[in-house]
């Protein structure tokens, strides 16, 4: 009997027969020895029908947890898991001159500091001023009454101390207690100070040189550096795992023994596998104890666990036995005759995923229960691409609660196995009658040509939607991302872009078209549009320079990226309502906009509020604004940075406002190609 591998999975045959492959798909070919079981019970992706009700549910979650945190007085930056990372690599994906001071003593960014330090303390002479100019901008004589009482209670002498007894606590609590150790070698300054000081012929030098010789003062100085030096020391970024190896003769076998101490709430992390009778480690998993202890490898093979045999025991047994173990672990082991290079450092590359994930829908995943479910839209953290075809990875805002990375398909093997789905769906269609034989043989030739993303230059891997990096930015003060809204038909993304333009003229703007039509004698060029002659209005398009354009009444409109830019030159925030062909031209820009997805509520409610601009649409209308919405999202879901559902017209404007108000106070994550 032979043991292969294929397709993440372990087939046997015996040389005679064929591969039974629905037994080989409800096998896996690894087991998670020791897995945390939230790991198998994430929430699932939903479907592709219901992606509009995710989007409300996510928008009524969000409106939940604002209410609930409204009560708060002040916006804690730090609290942002996006500023935390920010904050430790401040370098990296940051277009914003305010945030890229220089670090202060304790690391921390300029930028970011002064905006979590504490408030100023409050003087008393400040706190008289502000009494009285209080008391004489009242117009009652009830509440300046009240005041003066406040002032007579101010100048009082005892209120004066316990003012001032407050403000030296408050100001002693901002500081580390006990305050940290400056240097651990107080003794020898001590030392040095004192001669200097004996060899100065100032009396007072004299004085402190025989202060500093008492033996009180010295055991001081003792005891101060020996604490200090404690204290100095660097605490472990994660926590410490006991472990140890040696090597010894084992039934006529050179072995190692491994000893890893193991607390119940630290997974092992490590994977086995059958191979004929033997139970190799197939993966080491980031976060594990077996990763922190560097002890373990994959490709060694576990002879015994505390005093258990192994070899010959099925995957599932392992599972069984290694369930209540903890404390220490004693493991022997053949290592593995594989020689690999010392591990290279890895850094995290961060991805937006677009596509949504089930591992339990996965016949290829090689240990289920680590697979990491996700939806399009997540940002995912890789931290390990050692296995090209199964990356591990933590999904951003669960690194506190996922004890584990998952596992999520690497990105060739994803488009990959993406293009062969598309091509077997594609040859399954009926022929179409009248076509020749010849051309069906030469287009299944060119098909399976596309089977290899990598060997194939002329394969467009843009149309098979994996991954894209991306990278933390902060939009700079003087330069507003674009807000570009999208959405089908009367979903009301023009309505809300006019009243925002409407309500704060100030702060939005909308870019100046270009046009081919002649100018009117009421309209101002560069004001109302920018006239210009067919020519050149086709040679910029040609150009691309047009986001998007078209033909009206036999003269050509179109919104440039120029028109954009010079709004963004003003300050001011530029509002543009767009189609989905648009997106593509938009997003390669130098312009970082911000898309919001404007989606259509239930039927009913699309009918009432279209009823309320005067409109009866037929059934079958609103049937095709919802249908047309569904494609949106399922084709360029993808670009969206964030989707409000239009259910009421004033909530919409809010959340819109909020989402705006967002870029100036929080980064995001945006395209790593952008910050090139």
């Amino acid at each position: 009997m032979t043991t292969s591998h294929m397709n993440g999975y372990v087939t046997e045959s015996d040389g005679g027969g064929g591969t039974d492959m629905e037994e080989v798909v409800q096998r896996h070919r690894e087991m998670a020895v020791d897995c945390p079981s939230e790991l198998g019970a994430r929430t699932l992706p939903v479907r592709r029908s219901a992606q509009l009700e995710r989007i409300r549910q996510q928008q009524e979650d969000r409106r939940r947890r604002e209410e609930e945190g409204r009560n708060r007085q002040e916006l804690d930056l730090n609290s942002s898991m996006r500023l935390k990372k920010l904050s430790q690599n401040p370098k990296v994906g940051i277009d914003n001159p305010t945030f890229e001071q220089m670090e202060g003593p304790g690391g921390s960014i300029g930028g970011l500091q002064s905006l979590t330090a504490p408030p100023a303390l409050l003087e008393l002479e400040d706190l008289l001023m502000s009494l009285k100019q209080v008391q004489h901008s009242l117009n009652d004589s009830q509440s300046q009454e009240d005041v003066e009482l406040v002032l007579q209670l101010v100048q009082k002498p005892d209120f004066q101390k316990a003012f001032n007894i407050h403000n030296a606590v408050a100001h002693n609590m901002n500081r580390p207690s006990p305050p940290y150790p400056l240097t651990d070698h107080a003794q020898t300054l001590a030392q040095e100070v004192e001669v200097m000081m004996h060899n100065s012929s100032q009396k007072d030098g004299l004085e402190l040189g025989t202060l500093l010789t008492t033996p009180h003062m010295q055991a001081l100085m003792m005891a101060h550096d020996s604490v200090a030096e404690q204290e100095m020391q660097l605490e472990p970024l994660v926590p410490s795992v006991n472990a140890s190896e040696t090597l010894t003769q084992w039934g006529g076998e050179t072995v190692k023994i491994v000893r890893i101490e193991k607390a119940k709430d630290v997974p092992l992390g490590a994977t086995v596998r059958n191979d004929m009778d033997s139970v190799v480690i197939s993966r080491i998993v980031k976060g594990g104890a077996a990763e922190r202890s560097g002890l373990l490898h994959e490709g060694d093979e576990v002879l015994e666990i505390n005093g258990v045999e192994i070899r010959g025991k099925d995957v599932n047994e392992v599972f069984d036995i290694l369930a209540d173990m903890h404390g220490v672990l004693s493991f022997v082991l053949i290592p593995s005759a594989q020689i690999k290079p010392p591990p290279i450092k890895e850094t995290v590359t961060h991805v937006k995923a677009h596509f949504d994930y089930d591992p339990s829908d996965d016949p290829y995943v090689p240990c289920r229960e680590l697979g990491l479910c996700f939806q399009k839209g997540d940002i995912l953290h890789i931290i390990s691409q050692d296995d090209p075809n199964w990356w591990q990875a933590y999904r951003d805002g669960d690194e506190d609660n996922q004890p584990l990375a998952g596992l999520v398909p690497g990105k060739s093997f994803q488009q990959q196995r993406e293009a062969m789905k598309q091509t077997i769906e594609e040859d399954k269609e009926p022929e179409k009658s009248g076509k020749l034989w010849c051309a069906k043989k030469n287009k299944k030739k060119r098909k399976k040509m596309q089977f290899n993303a990598n060997k194939n230059d002329d394969f467009d891997n843009e149309e098979i939607l994996t991954y894209e990096e991306m990278a933390l930015y902060h939009q700079p003060a003087n330069r507003k991302r674009p807000i570009a809204l999208i959405g089908p038909p009367n979903c009301g993304q023009n309505e809300l872009r006019q009243r925002l333009l409407s309500s704060e003229p100030d702060r939005f703007a909308g870019a100046v078209p270009h046009t081919t039509r002649s100018r009117r004698d009421i309209e101002v060029n560069g004001r109302d549009y920018h006239f210009v002659s067919r020519q050149v209005f086709e040679m910029d398009s040609a150009a691309g320079k047009f986001i998007e354009s078209g033909e009206f009444e036999k003269n050509l409109y179109g919104t440039s990226t120029d028109s954009v830019r010079q709004v963004i030159n003003t300050g001011k925030i530029c509002l543009l309502c767009v189609h989905t062909q648009s997106l593509k031209v938009l997003r390669s820009s130098d312009l970082k906009p911000y898309i919001i997805f404007i989606a259509p509520p239930s039927q009913e409610r699309l009918r009432a509020l279209l009823a309320k601009d005067n409109k009866n649409p037929k059934p079958e209308e609103l049937r095709d604004i919802i249908e047309k919405a569904r494609e949106m999202e399922q084709n360029y879901g993808h670009l969206f940075d964030a989707a409000i559902v239009n259910t009421d017209q004033d909530k919409a404007y809010q959340e819109l406002l909020r989402l705006i108000n967002k870029l100036d106070t929080e980064p995001q994550w945006v395209p790593s190609s952008w910050l090139r």
